[in-house]
């Protein structure tokens, strides 16, 4: 990449915001304003002569309403004779622009700089600039409302955001960084959505070009790094926490972060005596050119203030005591950072700590570890402040990792009020608060504020957190505070009221003239007055349908709330038809909502739409990857639906597992299936069970599936999770026998060694199945030995299995000791056998069968042979086999005899009692 070229420089200064050394060398237009860009001075720039150029003074505000705020600019910019210096002017607008509306809705302080001044220059083009404003910015948030999702309607100035994005998609030909700025504006514009929408692809893809055009010269590594640090933010925004992760990563590794999260000696209250080992996070950045580590000095004076702990029994900073790390885990210069002294870190690297921090939360189930996990990354970067931005996300990332502990959840609250009140102040110039803005996912203002409200709430002060609410206008959740003081009629009022015009949506329009009014209702966004149907349908349930549908058609087929709304609805009335057609449209309008794509595949599994479903499943697990329903129930589309996904016809041979499973109830030779669906169904369940560990109908499905498969060491393990799951309640029926009989016969079938060898393998190395044969033997027997039989041991079945195991190792005690138990669980000691003469039949040929075992295994117990972990001993001396066989037979005999004597069996009996005593 030419960085000797002027202009370039200038570009990159801009994108990085540094003021670089031939910034002042030029005395081009587009240097200067790029300069002012970086000092701060937005209004500067907006009131620069090439502004002037290029703002339209338009005659009334009517114009703009009909034309749209793209009337506002005359773009693209009239040829010059420096095309490239023209479009550089151009882009340093539209950042102003992008940046003005950041500082009034995220950093502060206030703006003092209004959008009609820009446009309206006399009184006598408008004779309120307030009504100009607002009008504006009715206009441009209409204009912000994407896919169906509104804006916020309290976002001030949204004109700025809206006239940057048109300026950022103007064609820039000599400029390479516009994506960048795209990608940056793409990102606001989403936080200000109600739910976050999926942008074009574009978005994305034309970053790979600009990454190319950097190259890989050591003085641009931070530029790529910080690409792919805010590309990363884009993706955790919209939920793709996996893609987000990897970004992270590889953009810590562009940065030359080394970052470590291990454990150090030290305390963490007052008094404690001992020191114990401490979670801490190792981190060393490389030095930038231009950089002195000995000037990097905690001088907070210009950071948002720190509240205290003030807490009896905790400190506030872990003490460690250990002076140095040593470890052989081979960590680098990471062995030897000392804990209680690390090395000040570059504000990139804090924000690359910052983003894996949040993916942290993000990818873990919510406990007591994730936040373990979560606060060294925090106080890593606390300890040393280098940038306002970057302090102030560290400080409302420890306020909420706070907000669920007892002891600081008093310091969570005020931090995060302090945060708050801080934002209007100057304690900090703009070109520091906006220099990091992009690389950290700071909240807005309205964020804050309901994180607030949302603190009051978990506290139980429900007033003062409806009272922010009402502040915010945030509809949704001030009837939920009203429903949870049981005045839920008050919740349905405001929203009639909203809708209807008779309630003022601000406070700042309540001190306009009366006049102005009765325009409310007529300006409001459409995509806003829709969500408020759909809210009063939630509310007013014998009405919802009509609800609904208004807000369909006020919103012009564009609410993507309305649509889910009205795929719910018929789906509760089991209208699956119509529930799909209606989810179809939610889902084409916002893509990214896990929940509709799962409703959405549950209605196409009634319908028998195979393909539908599994699409719509496959979607879910992509957007949210713990999910573990959606992977079973992908699991079962697959097994339903043929290779040319229409449904198959499975007759429901096996009536053992429950109904309610949503899943195919199919024999485990449903040979019908296509194989390659049969392995997509075992790795969808192999996936979900991570997610669904507790889930026994999962493990149920996955034991089943694994049988068809051939993947016995899996089946074994369900069969484990689901006896640990199910035997306190279920007792012997959480055995599935049948499982069990097939898992022994895979070890002791003659062929089962046969063809696992691998040809392949080195001299004298044997390589088996681990599905079968002697690699399969550990996983079962440790089945029996650790998971069934300390649990269930009244079953003859699976002492039967048990024994033939036993059998297959030569234990001949073990083995013979396992069939009699099994006799003992049968029916030969069962009351019954007294009584029912078909019962006493079957006993007769449990006795037989048991004997005749105990003559072929009896003279080998004690043999050289015998592997037994036990041995049929009395006083030293062996007991004699047919001793105990004769016993059996004898006890059986004897407790018949006077219900089954006159028997054709009896003599059976009889003839085998005599061959013992022989």
């Amino acid at each position: 990449m030419d960085t000797g070229n002027p202009m370039r420089s200038i570009e990159l200064a801009l994108v990085s915001g540094k003021r670089e050394p031939h910034l002042t060398d030029t005395s081009s237009d587009a240097s200067k304003l790029v300069g002012m860009i970086i000092d701060g001075d937005f209004t500067g720039v907006l009131q620069s002569q090439f502004a002037k150029i290029l703002f339209v003074r338009p005659e009334s505000l009517g114009i703009v309403a009909q034309k749209g705020t793209e009337y506002l600019l005359n773009v693209p910019v009239a040829p010059s004779s420096d095309h490239a210096e023209a479009e550089m002017s151009l882009l340093t607008i539209g950042v102003a622009f992008l940046h003005c509306f950041l500082q009034e809705n995220w950093t502060g302080p206030d703006l003092q700089l209004d959008p009609s001044d820009l446009f309206f220059s006399s009184p006598t083009e408008n004779p309120s600039n307030d009504g100009a404003t607002s009008t504006l910015n009715i206009l441009a948030l209409r204009e912000l409302a994407y896919r169906g999702e509104p804006a916020y309607h309290l976002a001030k100035k949204a004109v700025f955001l809206r006239l940057s994005q048109i300026i950022f998609a103007q064609p820039f030909p000599h400029l390479i960084t516009v994506p960048w700025w795209n990608l940056r504006a793409t990102k606001i514009h989403t936080q200000i959505l109600d739910e976050p929408v999926a942008p074009p692809s574009s978005v994305f893809n034309l970053l790979d070009e600009l990454l190319s055009e950097l190259g890989s010269e050591d003085g641009l590594r931070d530029l790529r790094g910080t690409i792919i640090l805010e590309r990363g933010l884009l993706y955790h925004i919209l939920g793709n926490d996996r893609e987000a992760s990897l970004h992270f990563v590889q953009a810590a590794g562009i940065f030359g972060l080394q970052y470590l999260l291990t454990g150090a000696l030290g305390k963490r209250t007052k008094f404690q005596q001992n020191d114990l080992s401490q979670l801490v996070l190792l981190a060393q950045g490389r030095l930038r050119l231009g950089e002195n580590p000995i000037e990097f000095k905690d001088e907070r004076s210009n950071f948002p203030a720190t509240i205290p702990m003030n807490d009896d029994t905790l400190l506030e900073h872990t003490e460690f005591t250990s002076s140095q790390r040593k470890s052989d885990l081979g960590d680098g210069l990471l062995d030897y950072i000392n804990p209680s002294s690390q090395p000040s870190l570059h504000p990139l690297d804090q924000s690359v700590l910052l983003a894996m921090c949040l993916n942290v939360h993000n990818t873990q189930p919510h406990h007591g570890l994730t936040t373990e996990q979560m606060s060294p990354y925090v106080e890593r970067i606390l300890t040393h402040p280098r940038n306002w931005s970057v302090y102030t996300m560290a400080l409302l990332l420890r306020s909420r990792l706070e907000g669920t502990r007892t002891r600081t959840i008093e310091r969570s609250t005020l931090q995060l009020q302090a945060l708050i009140d801080q934002m209007p102040t100057s304690d900090s110039p703009v070109s520091e608060r906006l220099l990091y803005i992009h690389s950290i996912p700071l909240p807005s203002k309205w964020q804050l504020d309901r994180e607030m409200a949302i603190r009051y709430l978990s506290l139980g002060v429900v007033r003062s957190a409806m009272d922010i609410f009402e502040r915010l206008e945030m509809w949704e959740e001030v009837v939920k505070c009203w429903q949870s003081m049981e005045r839920p009629e008050n919740g349905i009022s405001i929203v009639h009221d909203l809708l209807h015009g008779r309630k003022e949506e601000s406070e700042t329009v309540l001190s306009r003239a009366k006049s102005r009014s009765r325009s409310r209702r007529a300006a409001m966004d459409t995509a806003r007055e829709a969500k408020l149907w759909c809210l009063l349908g939630d509310l007013e349930p014998e009405y919802c349908y009509s609800h609904y549908t208004h807000a369909w058609e006020v919103s012009q087929d564009k609410s993507g709330r309305a649509a889910r709304s009205l795929g719910g609805y018929h789906f509760a009335r089991n209208e699956f038809s119509s529930a799909i057609e209606w989810l179809k449209k939610a889902v084409a309008i916002n893509p990214l909502l896990s929940r509709t794509w799962f409703i959405l595949g549950c209605a196409c599994l009634r319908e028998e739409q195979w393909a539908d479903a599994r699409d719509a499943f496959a979607r879910c697990v992509t957007i949210d990857e713990d999910d573990g329903e959606s992977w079973s129930n992908l699991a079962s589309v697959y097994l339903r639906m043929g290779a040319t996904g229409q449904l198959l016809e499975i007759a429901d041979t096996d009536d053992r597992y429950p109904k309610e499973v949503p899943f195919p109830e199919m024999s485990l030779r449903s040979d019908r299936i296509p194989f390659e669906n049969k392995m997509m169904a075992f790795r969808a369940l192999k996936q979900g069970l991570k997610f669904s560990w507790e889930n026994w109908r999962m493990w149920q499905n996955y034991m089943v599936v694994c049988m068809d498969v051939g993947e016995l060491a899996e089946a074994a393990r369900a069969v484990g999770r689901i006896v640990e799951e199910r035997s306190e309640k279920e007792g012997d029926s959480a055995v599935d026998v049948d499982v069990l009989d097939r898992l022994v016969d895979g070890i002791v079938r003659p062929d089962a060694n046969k063809n696992c060898e691998d040809a392949g393998a080195p001299d004298g190395v044997e390589m088996y199945n681990p599905n079968e044969g002697k690699a399969l033997l550990p996983r079962v027997s440790d089945l029996f030995t650790r998971t069934i039989l300390p649990r269930i041991s009244s079953s003859p079945r699976i002492f039967q299995a048990y024994a033939r195991l036993l059998t297959y190792q030569n234990r001949w005690g073990d083995a013979l000791e396992a069939h009699i138990s099994a006799y003992r669980c049968g029916t030969g000691t069962d009351d019954s056998v007294t009584t029912d003469m078909d019962r006493w039949r079957e006993g007769v040929v449990e006795v037989e069968e048991l004997v005749d075992i105990m003559r072929n295994l009896g003279p080998r117990v004690g043999s050289q042979d015998d592997h037994s972990k036990m041995t049929f001993e009395s006083d030293g001396k062996k007991i004699n086999w047919r001793f105990q066989a004769r016993t059996i037979v004898r006890g059986f005999m004897g407790r018949t005899k006077a219900y089954f004597e006159e028997e054709p069996e009896w003599g059976r009996l009889q003839s085998l009692l005599d061959e013992l005593k022989g």
